[in-house]
């Protein structure tokens, strides 16, 4: 879904070039057509219970190790992706093109803490003005002179290659922006129905060079020129109220049909190997054929990393999209950029409770990618423009701190409206003190301060944090992970320390308008002890998790919201590590939880457990 293109499928010289605004509808109704299973991904089940379709199960057998190691890791998750430009990014920059731009920045980047970077589409659009979705030429990345220009608006071939290598020395992934939705800009015309049509593509610039596929309309379902000309139909009906649709713009690739099916597949392993390529990007997955799109990831994808352009504010349309393309990627958390819009807009008003539990993120983290703004939130117009202006630092606080997702850093934010600093330090206490079980403070959060805590591990101390939309300060009394500490705002925001009692708690202070991130000194406080809990436990179909919880906020205060997930390596055998304070005493016990929040409780006393030493194990029954 994007705006501001050149006119679909037609050729004209630039000073003829149009742009055109289309509006898209947004809408948040479940998924009613062609999904009949809801499949959990996470979920440890017996073998007989196990989806038996070879093809989908052999990629739920495989999707952990698919995903990225910049991605969702177990227990720190510090990889931070960064989207590398905005829309209608300069063609010169200080250090030259925009590919030279992002080589000059890639060792600030680094040290920053940017693991991955989603760099805009490198195919040649229908002028050097083309920001990339207007696709002429898969092919053609800057190489040959085509539609009046060598290089693309980001530069020439040679420059992104010298790009990547740049980032790739500084150990930094490469994203590319895959466009495989539409064409646009043909090169000549054709007369189907008594109709004229720009639906010609043979590429005279190029020669046939990396390879011989041409298109007509025959390889099209229809062309936008004014409304919508039909050669076939169209892959797939709308649905979820319309707001999933096949035709989108342009020249829309007709994926129904295995040759063009075929040649994309061909093109994403080209693209791939030439740019030496560590993920994508898939732009408007809800208008491509789905089946196709697990076919080109089965085929292209292997072990690297994907996140799909699906725009819908509702999650539970995203859990059935990621169902339905069976985790082959993640997506978008596009109801949480919402909510920070909310919040943004609200500039106060705003009920900061609207934090607890938000978004796609929350409920499937380990395929979300959770964003504040984008190029499409923050184009200068467009449907999807919806920029979150003010209280953005807490938004990024958020997205960056949580124990779930892949955040997504903005680099108009980061490097034009003056947020990189705070930014980085973000990324430095995600690196350092984002570990651990989380906690949602319900009883604590109020209309203008939400407080969320990480209760870290062996070897990393967590945080405390505390975000304030309200026009005055405000201090919070919060029972911590963190008994016997003194903890100091590590984001340099509040000046002092704060110093726990013997069960964690103390009171937090956090500026008007602002945010606090409280972390254990390094000296002094409490110390903890990794606690790894086993358990045997075979009363779970599809859908249904095991839970520790406890008496402590590390264990959930008996918040059945707040417990702490179990991993199934094999089941029925249960297990997970947690950090806990030493010579603490605490009550814990297991339930059994589904996606709905359906809860069963282990029968029984509560157990009890002291942690000691550096490292504990406790073997359990149910």
């Amino acid at each position: 879904m994007k705006t501001n293109l050149m006119h679909p499928c037609i050729t004209v010289s630039p000073a003829r070039e149009r742009v055109v605004m289309r509006l898209f509808k947004q809408t948040s109704l479940l998924l009613g057509l062609f999904l009949t299973l809801n499949f959990s991904f996470s979920s440890c089940k017996k073998d007989s219970e196990l989806i038996t379709s070879g093809e989908l199960n052999k990629e739920l057998s495989k999707q952990n190790s698919s995903k990225s190691t910049e991605a969702v890791t177990s227990g720190g998750q510090t990889g931070v992706m960064m989207q590398g430009f905005y829309w209608d990014v300069p063609m010169t920059t200080p250090a030259g093109s925009w590919w030279q731009n992002l080589q000059a920045k890639a060792t600030e980047l680094s040290q920053a803490g940017i693991t991955a970077i989603w760099i805009p589409p490198a195919n040649k659009g229908g002028s050097v003005y083309d920001v990339g979705y207007g696709v002429y030429d898969h092919y053609d990345l800057g190489e040959f002179n085509q539609k009046g220009t060598v290089a693309t608006r980001y530069g020439t071939l040679g420059q992104l290659q010298s790009a990547i290598s740049a980032l790739h020395q500084n150990n930094i992934g490469v994203y590319e922006d895959i466009v495989m939705n539409h064409m646009m800009n043909a090169d000549y015309s054709e007369t189907v129905n008594g109709k004229t049509v720009w639906t010609g593509f043979n590429f005279p610039g190029r020669n046939n060079t990396y390879s011989s596929f041409t298109w007509n309309h025959n390889n099209f379902n229809a062309v936008d020129q004014s409304g919508w000309i039909m050669f076939n139909n169209w892959d797939f009906q709308p649905y979820n109220n319309g707001d999933f649709y096949d035709g989108l713009m342009g020249c829309e690739i007709r994926f129904s049909d295995a040759a063009q099916r075929n040649e994309m597949v061909t093109w994403g392993n080209w693209i791939t190997q030439k740019l030496s390529l560590d993920g994508y990007r898939l732009d408007a997955v809800k208008h491509i054929h789905t089946s196709f799109l697990n076919q080109w990831l089965d085929n292209v994808k292997g072990s690297r990393f994907a996140v799909g352009e699906c725009w819908s504010n509702d999650i539970q349309n995203l859990q059935n999209y990621v169902s339905s393309t069976g985790g082959r990627m993640s997506v978008f958390d596009v109801p949480l950029h919402y909510t920070f819009k909310a919040m943004s807009d609200g500039n106060g008003s705003w009920d900061m409770r609207g934090l607890q539990f938000a978004g796609f993120t929350e409920a499937n983290g380990d395929l979300s990618v959770p964003f504040v703004d984008n190029h499409d939130t923050d184009a200068p117009s467009g449907a999807l423009r919806s920029p979150v202006v003010n209280l953005k630092m807490l938004a990024y606080s958020y997205i960056l701190l949580r124990q779930k997702g892949y955040p997504c850093v903005f680099y108009r934010d980061y490097y034009e409206y003056g947020l990189g600093n705070q930014i980085k330090k973000l990324i430095e206490i995600r690196k350092n003190n984002a570990y651990g079980a989380s906690y949602e403070y319900t009883s604590v959060n109020d209309a203008n301060v939400y407080v969320y805590s990480r209760s870290g591990d062996a070897t990393h101390k967590g945080l405390l944090m505390l975000l304030n939309d309200g026009s005055n300060a405000a201090s919070k009394g919060v029972t911590t992970p963190f008994p016997n500490a003194t903890l100091t705002d590590k984001t340099g925001n509040t000046a002092g320390t704060v110093t726990t009692n013997a069960s964690g708690y103390g009171v937090f202070p956090v500026n008007a308008r602002n945010y606090a991130v409280w972390v254990p000194n390094s000296t002094g406080g409490g110390s903890n002890t990794s606690v790894t809990f086993n358990i045997t436990y075979n009363n779970t179909v599809s859908g249904q998790d095991l839970y520790i919880i406890g008496s402590i906020p590390a264990l959930g205060s008996w918040n059945t919201a707040n417990a702490v997930k179990m991993t199934c390596p094999a089941w029925p055998a249960w297990t997970q590590t947690i950090s806990l304070p030493t010579g603490q005493s605490i009550e814990y016990k297991y339930i059994r939880k589904d996606a709905s929040g359906n809860v069963l409780w282990e029968p029984g006393s509560n157990k009890n457990i002291t942690p000691t030493g550096s490292t504990q194990t406790r073997n359990d029954t149910w």
